[in-house]
């Protein structure tokens, strides 16, 4: 192994292209890679068109403060109202309940609306004689001078111009209320606020005082018909009473309902004393025995007594001296006469009764007629009442109606005359020291932020809308192979000093093209160092000896990646050998400066030998270079006839590892015909211009011809985004060889992507 093959490093064995799962187990890693890397990769995108950011961020900076600069100063004046709601007096409940949040917020938006009405407006304007001076004409318009001559406004014109410069707002929770007025002359804002409010207080003490002076002549109209009402039903009451004689209503009805009530009162007690001495004659009617019991009488009882105890003698005489005994007849004569003295009383106890029972029901039925002889005055007394009553409530109706109606009118006279308002001047308004805009400052900060939001819309409409392939991952899932190398863009790569070593033509171009050979140390050199151990490993343990490298569409960086990588293989010290397959724009003989009169197209035509075409490459003696030649009219047909087979065949034998630079997969079939007779195809994927459509149309282009793809070149990879910078600057600064030829600072930092 020579000395480049010691600073290639190891490099894994990467999985076969053809695996079918490869797509997905990427698709794993790169989601378990970083939780961050969505914010890395807006980032990324943000770094790598900061310029566009900061192009639009400028442009539109710019013409704001210009906007601003040139813009017309415009003042604001402001004056303050307190505007109270008039009060009502309460009349019911429902007005002590009603929402008075909701009724002055209903009251400040409508004073609101007057507030920025046209009828102030106009009047505002004509006190101050806006329309007749030209100079408050163009300030209110916004125009620092009068232009000269000056246009003709329209009144509809001007008023519109007034009312757009107005602008009124409530103070939040409160009855006050802000008029601010804006234009180009600070004394013309105060002056037409304060016009304007002293307006708006006129204009609300007139309204008041026209409907005040309204209410009191229509209540004078009906105070007149009320007092004919009152008069009419006075009349109808009076002669209503002369006709029916009534003189006082009130005392006549008290006594003829008390004479009712006290008849009635008598009339039950007569009812309830009728039914006690009739339940009396009843009981002793019948059974005459208990009269005594009944009438309670002590003559009866005491004859009842002594007529038992008589009883009692004269039998006690009988059974002792016998019925003839003188004693017995003695005791019976008296038995006798006791006997008729109870009858008699009896008798007359019970007439007694009977005639107090027969006195009770006549006194009754005296009340009842008495009673219903009453019933019947007192009901043609209501009758009378009833009319009586109904005139009585329209006089007394009639005669509250008048009253009130003429205190109201007493009101609305002395309220006519005072000069009342419910709106005060708070704050008057003054005029302005300073303009409200432009804000200059905060405009051209205003304008800085929507720039740079707008630029990074910008920005990201554009990656959203590029549908080019900018990553590893991107090329590795749509072309489903894997990534063999990074190559980074030369433009980023250190270019400071003079790349010629003596072996190249010294133009930056071709220095690019051979940058494994004219700057070994570079990160592009490095690049592809890294692009062959991959090759090599990529079908471990034999490594592949015919390679073929192409893309789906030109300008790819294809021929470069042929160069540098023949070249790596070449150091490793056997004979390689680079076929410029690409007859149709052949570019490895002007990079390499070989002769291109001769070349691979005259070998399959039949014009010279391969031994009169092959050509060595001086700077690397392994390396043989075999060009195009003349473009011929059909370079598909020679590729797929057998004399380039047989070519191919006869190479095997003579080279170690042999690479074919072919054309790009869609345009020509040039490549298509050459993959099946190779051992494995380098695909090239140039960052930021192959469309993901164009590899996945090469890929199954590829696969429908069974073609090994070995793995994708990345190419022309800005490394300042992606993470990439990180690893060629730190490949900069320490791993530096001590040999002959080292990096300057100044080098080195020309991998920093500019600020």
């Amino acid at each position: 192994m020579n000395d480049t093959q010691s600073i290639i490093p190891p490099s894994p064995k990467l999985p076969e292209p053809a695996h079918p799962s490869f797509a997905s187990v990427m698709d794993m890693q790169g989601r378990d890679f970083d939780s961050f890397s969505y914010l890395q990769t807006y980032w990324n995108i943000i770094s790598k068109h900061r310029w566009t950011i900061v192009a639009i961020t400028s442009v539109v900076t710019v013409l704001v403060a210009i906007a601003s600069f040139r813009a017309t100063p415009i003042y604001e004046a402001t004056v303050r109202l307190d505007i109270e709601a008039d009060t009502p007096q309460i009349q019911s409940l429902n007005d002590l309940f009603r929402d008075e949040m909701f009724s002055d917020q209903q009251f400040i938006g409508t004073q609101i609306q007057v507030l920025e009405g046209e009828i102030l407006a106009q009047r505002t304007m004509e006190e101050l004689s806006v329309p007749g001076n030209p100079a408050w004409v163009a300030a209110l318009e916004g125009q620092r001078e009068v232009p000269q001559p000056a246009p003709r406004v329209t009144s509809e014109q001007l008023l519109g111009v007034f009312k757009g410069n107005l602008r009124v707002q409530n103070v939040r929770d409160s009855h006050v209320v802000d008029v601010t007025f804006e234009s180009a002359n600070p004394e013309l804002s105060a002056k037409v606020a304060n016009a304007l409010g002293n307006n708006y207080i006129e204009y609300s003490f007139r309204q008041k005082y026209d409907a005040t002076r309204q209410a009191a002549g229509w209540m004078e109209q009906q105070l007149d018909e009320l007092k004919a009402k009152v008069e009419k039903s006075q009349q109808a009451l009076v002669d209503y009473e002369r006709q029916n004689s009534i003189v006082n209503v009130s005392d006549k009805q008290s006594v003829v309902d008390q004479r009712l009530a006290d008849l009635s009162h008598d009339l039950t007690e007569a009812q309830n004393d009728r039914l006690q001495k009739e339940s009396m004659y009843e009981l002793v009617r019948d059974n005459e025995a208990q009269v005594a019991l009944v009438a309670q009488d002590e003559l009866l009882q005491k004859l009842d007594e002594k007529y038992a105890d008589l009883k009692s003698q004269y039998a006690d005489a009988v059974q002792q001296y016998g019925p003839k005994h003188p004693k017995a007849v003695r005791l019976q004569s008296q038995v006798e006469e006791v006997q008729s003295l109870t009858t008699r009383e009896r008798t007359r106890l019970v007439e007694r009764i009977k005639n107090d029972y027969n006195a009770a029901l006549g006194r009754e039925r005296l009340l009842t007629a008495a009673v219903a002889r009453e019933k019947v005055e007192v009901g043609q007394l209501n009758q009378l009442l009833i009319q009586h009553n109904i005139l009585q409530r329209e006089f007394q109706t009639n005669q509250q109606l008048y009253d009130s109606l003429q205190q109201r009118l007493k009101d609305a006279t002395v309220s006519a005359g005072l000069r009342a308002t419910n709106i005060h001047v708070i704050d008057p308004a003054r005029p302005p020291k300073s303009p409200v805009r432009p804000q200059k400052v905060h405009n051209i900060l205003i304008g800085f932020m929507v720039g740079l939001v707008l630029g990074i819309a910008v920005v990201f409409l554009r990656e959203i809308l590029d549908t080019s392939i900018k990553s590893i991952d991107e090329a590795e899932r749509y072309a489903q192979a894997p990534a063999l190398a990074v190559v980074p863009h030369g433009r980023f790569v250190a270019a400071r000093r003079a790349l010629s070593l003596g072996k190249t033509n010294g133009s930056s171009f071709a220095a690019q093209q051979l940058a494994i050979l004219n700057r070994p140390l570079s990160p592009l050199a490095e690049a592809f160092r890294t692009l062959l151990t991959s090759v090599v490993l990529s079908t471990a343990p034999q490594p592949p000896q015919m390679l073929l490298v192409t893309s789906s569409t030109s300008g790819e960086g294809k021929t470069l990646t042929s160069l540098n990588l023949s070249i790596a293989l070449a150091q490793r010290g056997e004979p390689t050998l680079l076929i410029d397959a690409d007859m149709r724009h052949p570019g490895i003989a002007k990079a390499l400066g070989v002769d291109n009169t001769k070349g691979l197209s005259t070998i399959l035509t039949g014009q010279h030998r391969f031994e009169e075409v092959i050509q060595p490459y001086p700077s690397v003696s392994t390396l043989s270079v075999l060009p195009a030649g003349p473009r011929p009219p059909n370079p598909a047909q020679l590729l797929s006839s057998p004399a380039m087979q047989a070519l191919l065949q006869d190479l095997r034998g003579r080279f170690k590892s042999v690479l074919i630079d072919c054309p790009p997969i869609l345009p020509v079939t040039d490549s298509i015909l050459l993959s099946t007779l190779v051992d494995g195809i380098v695909f090239v994927v140039e960052s930021g211009r192959t469309m993901r459509a164009a590899v996945t149309r090469a890929r199954k282009v590829l696969q429908n011809v069974n073609a090994h793809v070995i793995g994708l070149v990345l190419n022309k990879v800005d490394v300042r985004f992606e993470g990439y910078y990180g690893y060629y600057n730190h490949y900069y600064y320490h791993y530096r060889p001590d040999g002959k030829e080292k990096l300057d600072r100044n080098e080195a930092l020309s991998v920093r992507p500019p600020m």
